[in-house]
């Protein structure tokens, strides 16, 4: 049985990562690490708590010596890692606890990895999942491809490309095999809401302002989460070490064509008046830093690997709005901050 690492587990992402894992590869045992930092929720995998190939481990990877621990006692196959602090405002006003997390956490996670399998790497693998948000912005045209260089303008960014080169950095100065790879902006169920389409449904759901950056006019492409974590799999098993894989939902839309689109689906499912919703927005100064324009070229996973997302946008962003209209509990938890308590109800006297 293969023991597989997987950090930041109980995060958006993550948890749909976790999930496929577990329940796809049931000859696997899936260690789920993860801080519980404010986006940690387990209440998002409570549907695994008793399965019996998952266990979860709260720790933090910037203290190197856990790490070096866990990792002797659990003597991992692969890690899958997303664990790192993401919010763009968040990191404009407290950089350094981005470089702790996203910076030293990945580095210790890599000295831990390399220590336990310094004499033997066959069959092992580090996997590093990061953000389209390293390229910097585009123009009117193009797209970013692996081989676009990098140029973060956030502190965020910063600290993701800081660890991206790092990862790399271990691959060839030491051997370690290591893939990166790095997606457009993820959608779906479990996102904590300080996002844009959380926290739009629940601010139109209780007729709550819309706040616009600028104009609205930056594009982003969106990707499915769920498609992100079958790309995810698709990696782990069948990428090449040493390379960087591309994953985009091929759905560019500017943030006031979504927003609007978001207005119009809620004020149908919540049977109110056309255009209802529309006068929630309000447009505010923009974001320090704001990059105008990201969108991913996806040919190389798709050409190598046979991946393809399989929502287009307004379906997934359907599928999206209707599991937070039934899930109200989940995100009154979430908004309330008592999701924070279901570690210690559910794990502490275990």
């Amino acid at each position: 049985m293969k023991t597989i690492l997987i950090t930041g587990g109980a995060g958006f992402i993550g948890s749909h990562v976790v999930r496929l894992f577990v329940n796809n590869y049931p000859d696997y045992k899936i260690v789920n690490l993860d801080k519980l930092t404010y986006a940690g929720n387990l209440a998002n995998l409570k549907d695994l708590e008793n399965k019996p190939n998952y266990e979860f481990v709260k720790a933090d990877i910037v203290d190197s010596e856990a790490m070096f621990e866990l990792f002797r006692e659990k003597q991992f196959d692969g890690v899958i890692h997303l664990a790192a602090e993401s919010h763009v405002d968040r990191s404009i006003a407290n950089p350094m606890e981005f470089v702790m997390t996203n910076v030293i956490g990945t580095v210790n996670l890599l000295n831990a990895a390399r220590s336990i399998w310094t004499d033997n790497t066959e069959d092992k693998l580090f996997y590093h999942i990061s953000t389209d948000e390293v390229y910097g912005s585009l123009g009117k045209e193009g797209l970013f491809e692996e081989t676009t260089k990098y140029d973060p303008h956030s502190p965020y960014s910063a600290s993701k490309a800081s660890s991206d080169h790092f990862v790399r950095a271990y691959c060839d100065t030491f051997g370690l095999p290591t893939l990166v790879s790095n997606c457009s902006n993820n959608y779906g169920s479990f996102q904590f809401p300080e996002k844009l389409i959380p926290l739009f449904i629940n601010n139109i759901k209780h007729n709550k302002p819309l706040p616009v950056y600028g104009k609205g006019e930056n594009i982003r492409d969106w990707l499915w989460v769920e498609d992100h974590a079958r790309a995810i799999d698709v990696i782990f098993h069948n990428g090449k070490v040493g390379e960087t894989y591309n994953i985009g939902g091929h759905n560019e839309w500017t943030n006031i064509s979504l927003i609007k689109l978001m207005c119009s689906i809620m004020d149908r499912k919540l049977n109110r008046e056309p255009g209802t919703s529309e006068k929630l927005i309000t447009y505010v100064k923009d974001r320090a830093g704001h990059d105008l324009r990201y969108a991913i070229d996806s040919t190389k996973l798709q050409k190598e690997l046979n991946w393809v997302p399989s929502l287009q946008f307004e379906e997934g962003l359907e599928k999206t709005i209707d599991w937070y209209l039934v899930n109200e509990e989940w995100m009154e938890n979430v908004t309330s901050g008592d999701y924070q308590k279901y570690y210690e109800v559910q794990y502490a006297q275990r």
